[in-house]
């Protein structure tokens, strides 16, 4: 098995780095935030303030990524948010961080995340083949999901106890060492343009692409609803499973330890996916991802047990990153490179921008029918969601591969 090569190896540490930084932050925001309000509304509307950037901007992000050099914007984002985190180290310092603060340089972080995610799955083909894509995202894969949801949360805590300038110093240095390993890629990675275009038409032409390629636009739609589906079941299910009068009956602190078994099975899952993919093939590699992820939401449908809810959910997060690993390098396969930002973005806004949707499903449907009725009507949404699958056959990716293969 040929190595992926040393500037791979160098933009795996940085991503590492990175999102070590990304984790630490996203934890310890809200528990410092805690130290100046109580409003539960103001502390939550923190989660908003980060994910927002990417239903406002992430059509914008891709554009630039395909105008700009994608390792020099992967830089600036990064220096951009150590240099926030740094402000707000100073503001904490001073005593001058306050909730709007906190709203300011989340909002602001989010917007340099999506400008940081969208050239990193962008600037990956240039640097392994792409018959290797497989194996470079599940290493990547891996080590994202090890530092940001094994290793980061932890930290924070520990940081957060050693106070709010600790809290923020510490991922704004991790940056800072990400930022330089990736400066020691070498290269250009800028695509070139034939004509000047405004930024509006660029837009449009991505979404185009993404509209108009079949396996594409069915996997986003797929995605799309499995993500309703998965939204809706999670924002009850500590009601299922935490308290006395429960269906579960667990404390809180079991149920943050079932909270990791997804993250468990996803790390096995990007680490076995390339195996998966050689054995089975892409197609049935992502059907097989997708029904396996559907026990997220089924399996607190059926059973109330947490051991058995437990592995139903490692072996979910094993399946979804399997599909994710498949989906992702199939996406930077057959995307032109000059596109390959603009796809990416609009991909992602078609797959994710429906999870404020299944939120608001999930709290209907409980309301209405009961709790555990949203986990047997989001199974069966998730379940008839594969019928979009039908357009996404082994031959017919192995035509759409083909068909984006240099002359």
């Amino acid at each position: 098995m040929a190595p992926l090569g040393t500037p791979f190896r160098r933009l795996w540490t940085s991503s590492g780095l990175s999102n070590l930084a990304d984790g630490a932050f996203k934890v310890g925001l809200p528990l410092v935030a805690v130290q100046t309000t109580r409003e539960p509304t103001l502390v939550a509307g923190l989660v908003f303030a980060l994910t927002l950037p990417w239903l406002v901007f992430a059509l914008p992000a891709g554009a630039l990524t395909d105008r700009l050099d994608r390792r020099r914007t992967m830089l600036w984002a990064n220096a951009c948010r150590a240099a926030l985190l740094a402000l707000l180290a100073g503001a904490a310092a001073l005593g001058w961080a306050n909730i709007w603060l906190l709203y300011a340089v989340a909002f602001a972080a989010g917007v340099a995340e999506t400008l940081y995610d969208t050239s990193a799955q962008s600037l990956l083909p240039h640097l392994v083949d792409r018959d290797r894509l497989p194996r470079a995202n599940s290493r990547l894969f891996a080590v994202e999901l090890t530092a940001n949801e094994f290793v980061g949360p932890p930290l924070a805590g520990l940081l957060v106890a050693a106070g709010a300038v600790a809290a923020f110093t510490a991922p704004a240095a991790l940056w800072v060492v990400a930022l330089v390993a990736l400066w020691s890629v070498r290269g250009t990675f800028k695509v070139d343009r034939e004509h000047r275009t405004t930024l509006r038409a660029d837009i449009a032409e991505g979404l185009r692409f993404l509209l108009r390629h079949r396996l594409l636009r069915a996997l986003a739609a797929v995605v799309g609803v499995f993500n309703i589906a998965g939204t809706a079941s999670g924002s009850v299910l500590v009601l299922h499973a935490v308290g006395p009068g429960s269906a579960m009956g667990l404390t809180g602190q079991v149920f943050g330890l079932l909270l990791t078994t997804p993250a468990v099975g996803s790390l096995v899952g990007s680490l076995a996916a390339e195996r998966v993919v050689a054995r089975l093939g892409r197609a049935r590699s992502l059907a097989v991802g997708f029904v396996a992820g559907s026990l997220l939401v089924a399996a607190p449908a059926v059973t109330a047990n947490p051991y058995a809810v437990a592995a139903a959910f490692a072996v979910a997060g094993a399946g979804i990153a399997v599909l994710n690993v498949v989906a992702v390098s199939l996406r930077q396969h057959v995307t032109p490179d000059r596109l390959l930002g603009r796809v990416n973005s609009a991909y992602r806004l078609v797959a994710w921008g429906t999870m404020p949707l299944g939120a608001a499903i999930g709290g209907a449907v409980a309301q209405a029918f009961g709790v555990r009725a949203v986990f047997a009507v989001m199974a069966v949404v998730s379940l008839l969601a594969l019928c979009g699958l039908t357009a996404v056959t082994e031959r017919k990716v192995e035509r759409a591969v083909a068909a984006s293969a240099p002359a």
